[in-house]
């Protein structure tokens, strides 16, 4: 093999593994930007999963219970205890 024909073939392994790099550059970004987005679009973003949206407060809790029928017939029932 001459030196010509090494120059060449080397050249041409050069461009192709350049060529490979930038690919590869070029869609890990592009998968870093999807994951990001990813991230924010996740349930675990949601405001639902907070972990202060996933208890009632004090206040919910006792608006629900005066509403349901086991708080009249408790109500009603408190009374003849005593």
């Amino acid at each position: 093999m001459k030196f010509d024909e090494l120059k060449e073939f080397l050249l041409k392994e050069k461009e192709k593994h350049d060529f490979e790099k930038a690919i590869e550059k070029v869609y890990q970004s592009k998968l870093t930007k999807q994951m990001k987005k990813a991230g924010k679009q996740s349930p675990g973003s949601l405001d639902c999963f907070r972990d202060e949206e996933r208890t009632y407060s004090p206040q919910e809790t006792d608006r629900y219970i005066q509403g349901t029928s086991y708080f009249e017939n408790y109500q009603a029932m408190k009374g003849y205890d005593e």
